[in-house]
């Protein structure tokens, strides 16, 4: 999909979304003023209104994408979003669950029965049912279970035995697989008995008569070779392939460097179990993406951006508090210099320079480091070239930025003493920032933590502190 594209779709969705706000504020306006004129037929009236609007809100949503649906949903505020659910058909409450964020998904389970819900899973697959069950009811997923087949409930036990970060989580159980013995021309008359393929079925698999994967047939060859041909002549046989356990991060990885739509997983002994498909992938990559964003700036979970007062600040207290206690730690700082700032005013000026620009190089070192390790770029071999090479930047950048702003300085207040204090104090802090910027993410890595969690907190706190403590302490030193 072209750039342009992806616009036109997004103002779409945008002029949809408009117009379902525009059908809810027009029936909230109809029950205003039919309340507050009397007369014996102003029920009557507001009945037929209301339920005129509910109706051209319904065939909208009617028309529209479970996807768009859920885009919808969440840009609603709870009262609204709720009367817009209702007016979804049953039918689609499955795939519109699994479509919105999970914040929104928890407002959208707790306002339906278990009989909605045990409908709504009843039309999902093993995989999609494994990604929901988490969220459902106890007595619900027991429910679900009961009603499952054998090969059903095994399936879902299954997925939901791994770790949400394993391939084992992700991978489909809907595959086409065929024998490497028989002909093209059999495969096709196979596939047409078939009516309808799996979503994202770009390959078949080939395994033996114990389920044991031998390669995969493109669907592509399959059309393009002569129909005489033995399936053995044609498939691949090093296909890219996964067991249960491996790390999903890393599966993504391999999708985007091979340019894969889908990929076989087998257990220990090589046989296929499932699949994984380039649709669980996206949805994995938006996923660690808006993750590490929220984790950066101190945020626990994801938030929905309609949730409850006492919701989000339970989601956001903990680092603004360990925010506030570095803020007193730099405002200390700054208190031991007190003498040297009411002899120099013009260091109160400047020293918020040093702390922002150390700051903003911290997060670029920080931002660069997080993404190449989640791309496996960093290893013990390369640290301390890594390190050497950032330091190298923020000397450059320090030498050169904190020449200009020490030059601003002289011309501000007539002292080439400041301007060379300014100059120093800049590049110090700034390889303070490179410093701390590659040395957080890989402490918290080794600790097991997310490299990116309250790692733009830390590093603002290290170069506020440490640009105030550089920039006074320099001052004091040589100018006073």
């Amino acid at each position: 999909m072209t750039e342009v594209e992806v616009k036109k779709v997004q103002e779409s969705l945008q002029d949809r979304l408009a117009q379902v706000i525009e059908l809810l504020q027009r029936q909230r306006l109809v029950e205003d003023l039919t309340h507050r004129q009397e007369g014996q037929h102003n029920d009557l009236v507001e009945s037929l209104v209301h339920r005129q609007n509910l109706v051209e809100l319904q065939r909208k949503l009617d028309d529209l994408h479970p996807a768009d649906i859920a885009y919808i949903l969440e840009a609603l505020p709870l009262e609204d979003r709720l009367t817009v659910w209702q007016l979804v058909r049953s039918d689609r409450d499955g795939d519109i669950l699994l479509e919105v964020s999970d914040a929104v998904r928890q407002t959208l389970i707790a306002d339906m029965d278990d009989h909605e819900l045990l409908a709504a899973a009843k039309e999902m697959d093993a995989d999609e049912l494994a990604d929901l069950a988490p969220e459902l009811p106890r007595d619900v997923v027991h429910e679900l279970m009961e009603s499952l087949d054998a090969q059903q409930r095994e399936r879902v036990r299954s997925a939901l035995s791994y770790d949400e970060e394993q391939v084992g989580a992700l991978m489909d159980f809907e595959m086409v697989t065929i024998r490497e013995d028989v002909s093209l021309e059999v495969v096709l008359r196979y596939l047409r008995r078939l009516k309808e393929l799996p979503s994202h079925t770009d390959k078949l698999f080939v395994v033996d008569h114990g389920g044991i994967l031998k390669g995969v047939l493109p669907i592509k060859r399959l059309l393009v070779n002569d129909p005489d041909k033995k399936v053995a002549e044609v498939m691949a046989t090093d296909p890219v392939s996964f067991t249960p356990e491996e790390d999903a991060y890393d599966a993504a990885q391999a999708f985007e460097r091979y340019d894969l739509i889908s990929t076989p997983v087998v257990d220990k002994n090589g046989r296929l179990i499932g699949r994984l498909t380039i649709d669980e992938m996206v949805d994995l990559i938006r996923e660690e993406s808006e993750s590490e964003v929220l984790n950066m700036a101190g945020l626990r979970e994801e938030e929905d951006i309609f949730a409850s007062v006492w919701r989000s600040l339970r989601n956001r207290w903990a680092w603004l508090a360990i925010n506030l206690i570095t803020a007193f730690v730099a405002s200390r700082v700054i208190g031991l210099f007190e003498g040297s700032i009411e002899k120099l005013v013009a260091l109160a000026a400047l020293m918020p320079i040093v702390a922002g620009i150390g700051g903003n190089s911290g997060n670029q070192t920080i931002t660069m480091i997080v993404r190449a390790m989640a791309l496996d770029q960093v290893s013990p071999g390369n640290t301390r070239r890594l390190m050497r090479k950032e330091l190298a930047v923020s000397l450059l950048n320090g030498l050169i930025w904190g020449g200009v702003i020490g030059v601003v300085a002289f011309m501000l207040y007539g002292s080439w003493s400041l301007g060379v204090v300014m100059t120093a104090a800049m590049t110090l802090n700034l390889l303070l920032a490179a410093l701390m910027g590659v040395l957080i993410p890989m402490t918290l890595a080794r600790l097991g933590r997310d490299p990116a969690m309250g790692s733009s907190v830390m590093i603002t706190a290290v170069t506020d502190s440490g640009g105030f403590f550089i920039f006074l302490g320099l001052a004091t030193l040589f100018l006073l």
